[in-house]
């Protein structure tokens, strides 16, 4: 059974699941799904067309499957997905797709995103991402598992975060980061592997230290770019994180790398 306030407005058209909350002054729009035991605390915006997993919680403030902020948007039926599990933090924003982009936006379960977070159209979000506080995305952006964004860090539209990145605080991010990178800076450069992260996911020091010796192989070594991709894809090809990292650079017709020292 959901528990609506007396002041909240929901749409007619709207599906609450069992044990929904829908705090004071919120709107529930039409074509929105509220998955069980989802929260709305207060003041908060759902405003069409956009699906809320299972026990995610949004705090006041927040509007959650607003328009596309395009221009050739004209009021195309497009959707927005949020996977379970996961906490908006207060004035946070996330835009529902575009026809031009695939009509999506979608988040995926277990993140965080802190407050004043911004999730353009046609983004593609991945699990257990964490957006520090303003932390933004520009439309058709690409964000990988187990990412962290930095407070006020923004992500340019088309770029890719490969998963397991972090990108650190004020950073501006107008090309593309590899899996497991650290990048950081105005404009973004790649500063090393996120060791922290990899640390926290249980990668022991020897581990570490093949991954290592592989980024400094392809990043520091002698001879071209395209020479050292070819050697690390050969000499490293039992370690899947490399082989992701060389798959990531080697997808066609993406944004620029972001590289060290540029």
């Amino acid at each position: 059974m959901s528990r609506i306030h007396p002041t909240a407005l929901v749409d007619s058209s709207a599906v609450l699941a069992d044990g929904v909350e829908v705090g004071p002054w919120c709107v529930v729009g039409p074509g929105v799904t509220l998955g069980e035991n989802v929260r709305l605390l207060s003041h908060v915006v759902v405003q069409q067309d956009t699906t809320v997993g299972a026990r995610t919680a949004i705090h006041p403030f927040c509007v959650i499957g607003g328009d596309p902020q395009h221009g050739g948007y004209k009021g195309e039926t497009v959707r927005l997905e949020i996977g379970e599990d996961c906490l908006v933090r207060e004035h946070s924003t996330f835009n529902r797709g575009t026809p031009v982009g695939g009509g999506l936006t979608r988040i995926g379960r277990g993140c965080l995103f802190m407050t004043g977070a911004h999730v353009g159209h046609d983004a593609v979000v991945g699990d257990n991402v964490t957006f520090a506080n303003h932390a933004t995305l520009g439309g058709h952006t690409e964000i990988g598992d187990r990412v962290f964004l930095g407070g006020l860090a923004a992500i340019h539209q088309f770029g890719r975060v490969g998963q397991g990145a972090i990108v650190g605080g004020l950073a501006a991010v107008t090309r593309d980061v590899i899996p497991y990178g650290s990048a950081w800076g105005n404009h973004a450069r790649l500063h090393g592997l996120n060791l922290i992260g990899l640390k926290r996911k249980g990668y022991d020091k020897t581990a570490i230290r093949r991954l290592l010796a592989a980024y400094r192989d392809l990043f520091e070594g002698d001879g071209t770019f395209a020479e050292r991709l070819d050697a690390v894809e050969a000499g490293y090809v039992d370690l899947p994180e490399i082989m992701e990292i060389t798959a990531f650079i080697r997808e066609p017709g993406k944004r620029p790398l972001c590289l060290p020292g540029e």
